[in-house]
Formats: structure tokens, C-alpha cells, sequence
């Protein structure tokens, strides 16, 4: 997937696509569904697939001290796009400059003179442009002023039609601890890429080496104990299963939220690379432990219950069950 840069002209190859639109937080399975669409679409007409984004998220611009939880930030979102085969990828920039451009504007200046788009596919909900003023229905107005077609995405929902999948859902499962229930609506287990930096070496200390992966979403997963699975994203992208913890290590005295995972079978040294974490299933809350023996003995607990669950994981619960599947993934790092 080639990231097309909005300080030059848009090349030759990128004019004249087929365009998704949207913020695609997470790339869930109703983004995968409009995705789809558009990859069909553009694969009839001969024409390059590409997405439209934003960055920063807007919520971000408007409430900057109430950061929102980014299920996929950017990074880690256009390694997903680049599995959906996305062709190319235009990332907006958002501020409040932007957010003062009037509706028709945003359609004149980015997709017709941008891009010549030849179609375009957003969804149900898309509004753009200041106030929010532009509505799926302009933009089927002004398709038809500029010679562009427009296909606008009803909402999706799972097999029961009454669960629609939405970030917002997502967000909740993860901060309840139910990784099936987001892994379900996203189409793939949620993850975190990050590069492995230095800690405190506590765990060493008391006999479980942990590595410590950045974690800069703007929000977490509910604090505690999971089943985590960690590979490298470059060289022989090797995985491991790993117990892996999130929160504010309350036993230390409690500091800033940290990802810290013990990979299962592992010895070496990965400082400095950058890798993904899988977060496969939870285990329990966090807490705090009155000893350090106290708390060596429920890790090593933590450690054979994260051993069990990975026995237990069948193929059915394996992401490559759903629309995106992990080597596809795997692929695009």
C-alpha cells in the first residue's frame, strides 16, 4: 500500500480510484464491509482502491484534554487497510483550520481536484465539513455535479441483525476485559505495536523477565492480567505466548500505565524492537500484593493459567476465522 503525501500533487496512478472515506477507528467488520465494496467496485472499473482518513482523531482537535481511546492508531490502522488491499492511503490532516472548510469545499478541493475520484464509497452516518454540514445525501448531490459515483453504506450489523458493530462497542468491550466480544467485532484480535524499552528490570528481580512495550492509544484496556501473544514485526517474525500485564503496578506504589508482557519459552533481548501484542484473553484484575513473594506466587500462577487458555484456544477462536485473517495481517508489517 503506498501512502500518498499531501504536500505533492497526487501521482498519476493515484487519480481517477475508487475512495473510501472515514476514520476507520479499528477497522472493524462494518469498515471491512465498506471496504469491500469499494475493493469491488474499483476491481470492475480497473481503477486503484484507496482510503481517506484523518489524523488526528477529531475528538483529539476539539476535547485535547479528554484524548480518545484509538483502537487503531495510525501506525497499527494502516497496516489493517494495507490487509483489506487498500491500494493507497490519504491521511488528512485535521485541525481547526481543516474543520472550517465548508462541505463543498472539502469535495472540490480534496476529492475532485486531489484525486478525480471516480467513485466513492462512505458510509451511512459520514458527515463532513464545517458544522458537520455535508451529509451522505450532498454528497450524492455533488457526485453528480462533479461526475463522480457515490455508494453510501447502510449500517452493519452481526448475523442477528441486532448488534451492530461500531468503535464505540469495541472501545466498551476492552475496557470491560472482553476480548472475544472486540475481537468479534473487529475481525481480529486486538492489538498494540510498540517498541520494546527499558523498565525497572523489577521483574527480573523476582524471576520473571518481562519486556515493556509502549502503549500511546489515549486510553486502556481494562487494568490487569492477560493472554497475550507477541511477535517481532521484522526479521524471522517470530511469536510467543506471553502473561502479560496492563496498568499502574499498584504493589510499587502505583506510577503511569505501562504494558509489560512475560514471554512464555523466550530468553534473549529485544530492546528496541518493535513489536506487536496480541491481547488474546484476561485473566483477572489487578491488584495490589502485600509481599513480593505474595505477588511472585500469583504470577507463576498467572503464568500456567495463561498456558491453559492457549491450550484451549481452538481454530474457531483463531482470528483467521474472521473477514481479516492474521497472515494477512502479518503481511503488511
Amino acid at each position: 500500500m503506498e501512502h500518498i503525501d499531501i504536500a505533492y500533487p497526487t501521482p498519476a496512478w493515484g487519480r481517477g480510484g475508487v475512495v473510501a472515506i472515514g476514520n476507520f477507528d479499528g477497522v472493524h467488520r462494518g469498515h471491512q464491509t465498506l471496504l469491500h465494496l469499494a475493493a469491488k467496485e474499483a476491481q470492475q472499473r480497473g481503477a486503484p482502491f484507496g482510503v481517506v482518513t484523518f489524523e488526528p482523531h477529531p475528538r483529539t482537535v476539539f476535547m485535547p484534554k479528554q484524548p480518545v481511546f484509538r483502537i487503531t492508531p495510525p501506525e497499527l490502522k494502516s497496516c489493517i487497510l494495507a490487509a483489506c488491499g487498500v491500494d493507497f492511503l490519504v491521511s488528512l490532516t485535521f485541525d481547526r483550520a481543516f474543520a472550517k472548510k465548508p462541505a463543498e469545499d472539502f469535495v472540490i478541493d480534496e476529492l475532485v481536484g486531489r484525486l478525480a475520484v471516480s467513485h466513492v464509497v462512505t458510509g451511512y452516518d459520514f458527515h463532513f465539513g464545517h458544522g458537520r454540514r455535508g451529509s451522505p445525501e450532498m454528497m450524492r448531490s455533488l457526485g453528480e455535479r462533479f461526475g463522480f459515483a457515490v455508494t453510501i453504506v447502510e449500517q452493519v450489523t452481526d448475523d442477528s441483525g441486532l448488534a451492530p458493530y461500531s468503535s464505540s462497542a469495541i472501545r466498551e468491550a476492552l475496557r470491560q476485559g472482553d476480548m472475544a466480544v472486540a475481537a468479534e467485532q473487529l475481525g481480529y484480535w486486538w492489538s498494540v505495536i510498540g517498541t520494546v524499552g527499558h523498565g525497572d528490570r523489577f521483574g527480573r528481580k523476582i524471576g520473571f523477565a518481562t519486556i515493556n512495550v509502549s502503549m500511546n492509544n489515549g486510553g486502556a484496556p481494562r487494568s490487569g492480567i492477560y493472554a497475550m501473544r507477541v511477535r517481532k514485526t521484522e526479521g524471522d517474525r517470530r511469536m510467543w505466548p506471553g502473561a502479560g500485564y496492563v496498568g499502574k503496578r499498584p504493589t510499587l506504589g502505583e506510577g503511569p500505565l505501562v504494558l509489560e508482557v512475560h514471554l512464555l519459552g523466550f530468553s534473549g533481548n529485544l530492546y528496541g524492537h518493535k513489536l506487536m501484542v496480541e491481547f488474546i484473553d484476561f485473566i483477572r484484575d489487578d491488584r495490589a500484593f502485600a509481599t513480593t513473594d505474595a505477588l511472585r506466587d500469583q504470577i507463576g500462577r498467572d503464568c500456567r493459567e495463561v498456558e491453559r487458555r492457549f491450550k484451549a484456544l481452538t481454530s474457531h477462536d483463531s482470528v483467521s476465522a474472521f473477514p481479516i485473517g492474521r497472515a494477512q495481517i502479518e503481511g503488511r508489517l
